[in-house]
């Protein structure tokens, strides 16, 4: 664990486990740190509710996900 840095700002401090049992969420669970991953629960609970996402329908599904991977793994200038 002492070789974990977030590729998003670098900090140290690993989540406990992967968020998710898919291969984002090992990927997020490999790469993320505790603050980033809070940071992205806030901003996907604010597009759950702004876009009304019913999270058993696959589409809104499909659009969380793309989200979560432009917020934590797309360009660091747009996180500022």
């Amino acid at each position: 664990m002492s070789d974990f840095k977030c590729v998003r700002c670098g900090k140290t401090s690993q989540l406990p486990a992967p968020p998710t049992p898919t291969e984002l969420g090992n990927r997020v669970y490999d790469s993320i740190c505790q603050d980033c991953w809070k940071d992205w629960l806030r901003h996907q609970t604010s597009l759950i509710n702004h876009h009304g996402l019913n999270l058993r329908d696959p589409k809104a599904k499909a659009f969380l996900t793309e989200q979560t991977e432009a917020f934590l793994f797309g360009p660091q200038e747009a996180h500022s």
